[in-house]
């Protein structure tokens, strides 16, 4: 079994919004921890943009140093950067620069669902700007020639912020992962 490291944001980390503190949904409800012909490693933060300084670049470059011939670095990123007022063009170069300090044969780049109209998502041009973002990382991951999945083409459902992914959102994005897993 080859090992997967999930690295991105709050989405990955299991956050829910609903809990006091940063509380995170159970193991067995984290798109995580339902994943299945992997040895799954989380290593999701809450508010993580995409890392462009040394410092933020030791952690992820630690991880894929790590891996085993044919384990995988998925990266799933971008929303913060949105949300912090980077533009889909500013995050996908970020990202672009991002996987650049990464060997070739470990990363697979996840597009995040969209962001929807919530209570974190209140500037009406996010939810467009993230669906731009999943074109652009597409056109990237095409370049770099490394595996690709749009989550937004999978219709996660979030919780009242338009953020974070609500539990029938866990569970449809690890089903839809877990088929774009299959096909590697």
């Amino acid at each position: 079994m080859h090992t997967l490291i999930c690295f991105g944001d709050s989405n990955t980390y299991g956050y829910d919004p609903r809990s006091p503190l940063g509380g995170r949904f159970a193991p067995d409800l984290r798109w995580t921890g339902r994943l299945t012909g992997w040895a799954v490693h989380e290593a999701g933060q809450n508010g993580r943009t995409i890392p462009c300084r040394p410092g933020e670049l030791a952690e992820p470059s630690r991880l894929a140093a790590a891996l085993e011939p044919g384990g995988r670095l998925l990266v799933m990123l971008g929303s913060n950067d949105l949300l912090l007022g980077r533009s889909a063009p500013e995050t996908a170069a970020r990202m672009a620069s991002f996987l650049r300090t990464l060997p070739a044969a470990v990363p697979l780049l996840v597009a995040p669902p969209p962001l929807r109209r919530g209570t974190w998502v209140r500037e009406p041009d996010l939810p467009g700007a993230s669906r731009q973002l999943s074109r652009l990382y597409e056109d990237l991951a095409e370049e770099l020639a490394i595996p690709f999945a749009d989550a937004g083409a999978w219709g996660v459902e979030t919780l009242f912020d338009g953020v974070h992914f609500s539990e029938a959102g866990h569970r449809s994005f690890a089903a839809d992962l877990q088929a774009a897993l299959d096909r590697l």
